[in-house]
């Protein structure tokens, strides 16, 4: 089959939703068990995961390592899931990793047993890390980390987990101590375990798990690095007394940031991997990781973030008192109906207006219905169904614009709004 043909394959596991549990995909990883047999860094937690897992990819390609690099959702592109050297997999080989697969994903059918989209996307994945000779898969969890797909990896090189917080509580759990018990799930006997700074009842669970499974466990804010300058292009950072810059902003990368290089020093020490200090600078001198505050334009300035929990929203409302406190702003905003509306106060005085739209996902919370919960956090509220015309509205007011919510909208306007400038030769 082609590109499009192996696409439609894909997708149209996607009826089939997300179905926790490992009995299905375990059953297709016995159709290539040696895919299991490389060489992985596990990324669970609720937020940063990203950012770490493209750190972690990045020093390692300066470092001179092939790098397979899964992560989830795509934005633009969905071979942004399965990336080499921070390049996407060509399409023909992509295609021809499905034709193969076809017809196993047909017999376990016949069996009785449908695999859903994301455990043949993790399946699939491993294979052609493996098929293309990587020497180390940086591998981001779907959701959770106990019964998510990725957790037949069998013996991480390191286990990591980055900040956790309330988020898909229908399937995790309502508590902190609940996500972190299924994000702690990834942490296999007698290996190494990397944390985020957490909140202390997440911390508790992740030490006990640690502890239980004779793990060493490591801790982010035990890394030692002097801040010299944050602004709105990143942060510049002291570390082992080489200056570096990261260019991704805000106070939270910092511990994404802590927690890299943590992995790094893990990877050094216990693995006797070769990555000097050089290659570390390098590689987060060149990391880059769309929809994360993302800086789309200047005159008037056009941010992108995917921030839709409370501490992403949290680290957007920061950033943006912090870097935008000057200015008129307007934000677009559009939200799934799972998630916590509470945490739409911590936007409270900090734009002019708000224009809120539709995601294109069924689980998306009507527009009329986001406006309403958003009373009280901003006198100018605008309803406006369409992304794209939501953009062209915010536009038309000359005012810096931010736009956040969800990745599935990040998804939606990041294209439209490099095009739209693009045309018009105005993106800076």
């Amino acid at each position: 089959m082609n590109y499009e043909e192996s696409l439609q394959l894909i997708h149209s596991l996607d009826k089939f939703g997300s179905r926790p549990g490992l009995d299905r995909v375990k059953k297709l990883f016995r159709t290539v068990p040696e895919v299991l047999g490389q060489s992985f860094i596990h990324v669970a937690g609720t937020n940063g995961k990203g950012s770490v897992c493209a750190m972690l990819s990045s020093v390692l390609q300066q470092a001179g390592y092939k790098v397979g690099l899964f992560t989830s959702p795509y934005i633009v592109d969905f071979r942004e899931r399965i990336q080499i050297n921070n390049q996407m997999i060509d399409k023909e080989t992509l295609a021809e990793a499905v034709t193969f697969f076809e017809p196993k994903l047909k017999k376990l059918n016949e069996q009785g047993t449908v695999i859903t989209e994301f455990e043949f996307i993790t399946v699939l994945s491993f294979y052609l890390f493996k098929k293309l000779g990587c020497d180390v898969v940086v591998c981001e969890v779907g959701m959770g980390g106990l019964l998510d797909s990725t957790n037949l990896i069998p013996y991480p090189l390191c286990s990591v987990i980055t900040r956790i917080d309330l988020d898909h509580t229908a399937v995790l759990g309502e508590t902190i101590e609940a996500v972190a018990y299924q994000k702690a799930g990834i942490i296999k006997s007698y290996g190494t375990t990397v944390t985020a700074p957490q909140p202390r009842e997440a911390f508790a669970v992740i030490e006990e798990k640690a502890r239980r499974e004779h793990n060493t466990l490591y801790r982010a804010e035990d890394i030692r690095l002097t801040v010299t300058e944050m602004d709105r292009d990143g942060t510049s950072f002291v570390y082992r007394e080489l200056p570096m810059r990261l260019p991704l902003l805000g106070s939270h990368q910092i511990d994404n940031l802590r927690c890299a290089l943590a992995v790094i020093e893990v990877l050094q020490k216990e693995h006797r991997k070769n990555i000097s200090i050089e290659n570390i600078r390098d590689g987060l001198r060149q990391v880059h990781h769309p929809a994360r505050f993302e800086k789309l334009r200047e005159n008037p300035t056009v941010i992108l973030d995917g921030a839709h929990n409370p501490n992403g929203l949290q680290a957007f409302a920061t950033a943006v008192r912090t870097y935008y406190a000057e200015g008129d702003k307007t934000l677009i905003i559009g939200i799934l109906a799972d998630k916590d509306s509470k945490a739409l106060n911590l936007l409270d005085g900090l734009f002019k207006r708000i224009i809120v739209t539709d995601i294109d996902n069924p689980r998306a919370l009507p527009a009329a219905d986001l406006a309403r919960r958003l009373g009280g956090v901003c006198d100018d509220i605008e309803v406006i169904e369409s992304p794209h015309q939501a953009y062209d509205k915010a536009l038309s007011y000359g005012d810096d614009i931010f736009v956040c919510g969800s990745l599935y909208l990040a998804s939606e306007m990041r294209p439209y709004i490099i095009d739209h400038h693009c045309e018009k030769g105005s993106l800076s």
